[in-house]
This record gives C-alpha cells, sequence and structure tokens, in this order.
C-alpha cells in the first residue's frame, strides 16, 4: 500500500509502495542518524534536521516535477495526436527512487566525511564523492533487501542492458551530463537521448537547478529560521520539456527568469549565513580532526562482513560497516566505546580524539584568527594564498610542541557563488520558453531582463583557525595573519 507522510515542509506526501519497501529498510533508516547540516546544529538551535526528511522530500518533489511535465506533454498529445508520450510509468517510478535514494551515500556529518574526512585520511586514493557512495549503498539496499521481484512486479526492468531500470536509476543519482557530447552520440545506458531531459530532475549538473535544491533550501530555511525567497511550486508549475537545437531540456517560461536569479541568490546567502558560517566550520573543523585521530586507532574498529572490521576510513569499501557509519560515532569516540574494540587499552591518538570531541561540548572552539576576503581580481589566487600562510604560520608554532601544522592550525577557503564557480548558471545553462512558443527553448541574455542583476558570481575568503587551547602563541599567529592579509590587499 502506499502510505502517507506528514511532512512539515510539503505537507502530506503519499509514496508509492514500492518507495516506502526501500524506505523501510536498514540502509534508508541509517539516513536518520545523519545530521543534514553537518556540525551546524552546534550553531542553530534548529538544524536538528537529518536526511532522511530532506531524501523523502526529494523523492515527493521529484515526482511532482515529473508528473508535471507529463501533465504538459499530454496536452500536446491532444494537439498533436500523432505524437507517443516520452515519460511513462516506468520513468516516473525510476525518477521518485532516485530522489528518495540521491543521499544514501552520506557519511557521518554529511559533508565533514566525503569533503573535509576523507581526502586527508586517504590522500592519494581516487576521488570519492557522495554521490558514488549512494550508488554504492543503493546496489547494497537492493541486494540485502532482495528488492528486484518487487521491483519487477511494479514493471521494472531490473535485468538486461536495454533500458534496465536499475541503471537508469543510479545514472541519475551520479547526476546529469554536461552538454558537450555530439547530438547523435548516446549519453546514458539506462535512457536513450530522447528522454536525456529526465536526468535534469533530480540531480541538474548543466544549471543546477533540481528538486535536491528545491528540498533543501525550503527545508534548510524553515529549520534555520531564514526566509526562502524560492517558490519551487512556482517553478514546476512553468517547466516544460522543449526542444533546444535537437536535444530536449526542461525550460522555465521567460517571464521566470528573475525567480531563479533569486534561487541562486537564496543559494549564496545560506551559504554566507548558514553552511560556511565561521563557528560552523570551526565545530566541522573539530569533527573531521577527531575523526582522524580515531582513524588512526588500530583498535577503533567498525563491524564488516563476516566478523571482519575496518578503520573509519576502510568504511566506505565496506557496505555493512558503512551502514553502520553516522553521527554516533563521535559519540563511540567520547566514551570510547568502539563499534569493535578489543581488550587492548586505548591509544593516545584515541585519547585525543575524545579530547576534541569534549571540546566541542564545552564550547571551547577552535580560535579563528582571521579572515582574509580576496578581490574579484585575485579570486585564482586563493591557492597561492593558502600556501604562504602555511609557510609563515608554521614558524609560529612553538618548537616544544607537535610540529605537524593539522595539530596547530587550519587554513581553510570559503567559497561562495552560484553554483557554476564565476559563470553566470542562468544565462549560460538555462533554457527558456515563450507564451507563444512553448516548445521550442532558448536562452536569454540577463540585460535583456534586468540591469539590477550580478555581474560577479564568485567570492573566495580564506580562513585561518588556531587549534592549539590557551595558548600564548595565538596573538603571534594574529599578527602573522595580518603581515600576510596586508600583503595580499596591497598587491
Amino acid at each position: 500500500m502506499a502510505k502517507v507522510f506528514n511532512d512539515p515542509i510539503h505537507g502530506h506526501i503519499e509514496l508509492h509502495p514500492l518507495l516506502v519497501k526501500i524506505i523501510d529498510t536498514p540502509q534508508f533508516q541509517r539516513l536518520r542518524k545523519i545530521k543534514q547540516l553537518g556540525g551546524g546544529y552546534y550553531v542553530f538551535p534548529g538544524a536538528s534536521h537529518n536526511r532522511f526528511e530532506h531524501s523523502v522530500g526529494v523523492g515527493h518533489l521529484a515526482g511532482e516535477l515529473v508528473k508535471a511535465l507529463r501533465a504538459k506533454q499530454l496536452e500536446e498529445l491532444e494537439q498533436e495526436p500523432s505524437m507517443d508520450s516520452l515519460i511513462n510509468d516506468r520513468d516516473v517510478l525510476c525518477v521518485q527512487i532516485a530522489g528518495l535514494c540521491h543521499d544514501l551515500g552520506h557519511g557521518p556529518f554529511s559533508h565533514v566525511f566525503d569533503g573535509m574526512f576523507n581526502p586527508q585520511a586517504d590522500p592519494s586514493g581516487e576521488k570519492w564523492e557522495h554521490e558514488d557512495a549512494s550508488i554504492f549503498m543503493f546496489d547494497h539496499l537492493v541486494d540485502d533487501n532482495n528488492l528486484k521481484p518487487v521491483m519487477n512486479k511494479c514493471g521494472l526492468i531490473t535485468e538486461g542492458d536495454n533500458e534496465n531500470d536499475l541503471v537508469f536509476i543510479k545514472e541519475m543519482i551520479k547526476g546529469s551530463l554536461k552538454n558537450s557530447s555530439p547530438q547523435n552520440e548516446q549519453l546514458y545506458r539506462g535512457r536513450n537521448n530522447e528522454k536525456s531531459f529526465l536526468y535534469e530532475i533530480v540531480a541538474n549538473k548543466q544549471n543546477g537547478i533540481d528538486v535536491d535544491k528545491f528540498d533543501y533550501f525550503a527545508r534548510d530555511c524553515h529549520h534555520l529560521g531564514i526566509q526562502n525567497n524560492f517558490d519551487h511550486r512556482r517553478f514546476i508549475v512553468f517547466a516544460r520539456v522543449c526542444n533546444v537545437d535537437g536535444q530536449l531540456h526542461i525550460c522555465s517560461r521567460d517571464k521566470e527568469m528573475a525567480n531563479l536569479y533569486d534561487m541562486f541568490h537564496t543559494r549564496n546567502s545560506l551559504h554566507r549565513r548558514a553552511y560556511q558560517h565561521r563557528v560552523k566550520m570551526a565545530v566541522e573543523i573539530m569533527i573531521k580532526d577527531a575523526l582522524l585521530k580515531a582513524d588512526q586507532d588500530p583498535h577503533f574498529q567498525i563491524k564488516s562482513s563476516e566478523g571482519k572490521t575496518c578503520s573509519l576510513s576502510a568504511a566506505k569499501k565496506h557496505k555493512e560497516a558503512y551502514t553502520k557509519l553516522t553521527d554516533e560515532v563521535i559519540e563511540q569516540i567520547l566514551h570510547h566505546d568502539a563499534c569493535a574494540c578489543s581488550n587492548e587499552s586505548t591509544s593516545s591518538s584515541l585519547e585525543e580524539a575524545a579530547q576534541i570531541i569534549q571540546r566541542i561540548m564545552c564550547r571551547d572552539l577552535y580560535q579563528l584568527v582571521g579572515e582574509i576576503k580576496l578581490k574579484k581580481k585575485d579570486q585564482e589566487k586563493a591557492e597561492d594564498v593558502t600556501k604562504r600562510l602555511k609557510t609563515e604560520l608554521t614558524k609560529v608554532i612553538p618548537k616544544d610542541g607537535k610540529q605537524d601544522e593539522n595539530d596547530n592550525f587550519e587554513v581553510k577557503v570559503a567559497k561562495f557563488d552560484y553554483g557554476k564557480k564565476n559563470e553566470d548558471p542562468i544565462s549560460n545553462y538555462t533554457y527558456f520558453y515563450s507564451k507563444f512558443n512553448p516548445t521550442i527553448g532558448f536562452k536569454i541574455k540577463p540585460e535583456e531582463v534586468s540591469s539590477l542583476l550580478p555581474e560577479c558570481f564568485s567570492e573566495k575568503h580564506i580562513r585561518v583557525y588556531w587549534k592549539r587551547r590557551n595558548d600564548k602563541h595565538l596573538e603571534d599567529a594574529k599578527k602573522c595573519f595580518e603581515a600576510v592579509k596586508k600583503e595580499v590587499e596591497e598587491n
């Protein structure tokens, strides 16, 4: 049976029985224990929401958008009886599943794990993102819960190479490909090019306009107490599938261009006010450091399959272990209660990890030494400035302490943009249609809409955090930072 969820953002949500089956699995229920905003809950008291409710919301919105697109296509069919509908029931269900499962692979504290911990824990490994882990965990969810027969009963194709729905779902989780291939080249395996617009619904890599953002803008703003100026329901009403130079894309009405700029302004505002909040960043660096310390302890292990164990950094390669890896790991570190711990004495690295978590609990956070806001002309110099700061700050580290910079300070680059670095995602990557020609998509120049639209689309701030507590060398670090800052601003 379908089930109704009473969601604080979208109201009463009715989900297909197959989606309910997916939700009622250990792999999906794990998302209840992973904070949506990572360390944000330590700064914003209302930011207690988790990846679970966000994923349910994205699954719902994915269904709303694909059904709206199909309804508009059916209107066109009445005018052109010879046409066949491009969107069928299988497509709708697959899009909903992709939306529901797009975040299955998030680790503890969301982007802290994949964006901060993993690159330092496994610096020589291949690039690993939570989308890859989501595909990894989706396979585990389907196999571990024997869902293929259930999917087949619902009309999905789970075997073979021709329009395999499992392949289609995983491709949508990974995200749409950038539109740079020849028109006659097959872009995807799950669906042919005629249906490539379906890949723009859940994770749109073309311009960033997708239902994932629609949900987290609305949900995060609700829990943060920040105004959301973007109305995703209005976007869904005006969305259509249009022909753009022989390829089909999801397009919006030309009059909605300003509304879409509001969406990206909301994104930028959330990054400034919440996602990259200075105190939140300090907390997340501390969580990352604690995880790195715990990862060095040979006895702090997570149970994997067949009685084996693995470290935190290795868990991403083991489905059973990764299923057990949630935000609760910091409680296990704090109380030295590992998932699989031997009788050996606790190592100094695990003690240090526990001390870092204890500092968070006591609000003894890493200190912000200072922040450099790079000028427009200096945006590309962020890496050089970061290296310069590290070189100079290393000279301040006392000789009697640990000489590793990771134990003393951290230099972080906070990036604020509209999702496409310094490019305009609207005028460069978004298509519109007119009232009088609703089947043909085209680009609009921003000056045709308003002269008040932004001209610069990215900004970088370089922050330095001092990790040593009650340290007399903090003032020396501040002087060193100010000298580098002055040098950067004068050049």
